[in-house]
């Protein structure tokens, strides 16, 4: 599934990234907030938004001179019809592994 052109599900393969996208989740924050809240440094908490962002993942707009982050719905929305399909496709494969188990089992008797 690509999200504006990067594998927006490999993104949060990162627990760093993973941790921002739940902080984010509950609410909009700046690069400090959300360093504060995680073990890492202002500087690798913006790579990782830059991540995101260029994933889709993550908006930003300016506050005077600080930027504030946000999930982007876009990008998750995408990310979630992407997780939809698969699992309507597991569903089905299952249906059908099951419609055949059945048959097999009847023409045993």
């Amino acid at each position: 599934m690509e999200a504006y052109g990067t594998d927006a599900l490999g993104l949060l393969g990162d627990p760093t990234r993973r941790a921002i996208v739940e902080l984010l989740a509950r609410r909009p924050r700046t690069v400090g907030e959300l360093a504060r809240a995680l073990p890492v440094s202002r500087p690798a908490v913006s790579q990782h938004l830059r991540v995101l962002k260029d994933g889709g993942l993550v908006v930003d707009q300016a506050a005077g001179t600080r930027r504030i982050y946000q999930l982007n719905p876009d990008g998750l929305v995408a990310m979630r019809a992407y997780l939809d399909r698969l699992w309507d496709d597991v569903l089905t494969s299952f249906q059908k592994a099951a419609e055949a188990a059945s048959v097999d089992v009847e023409e045993e008797k």
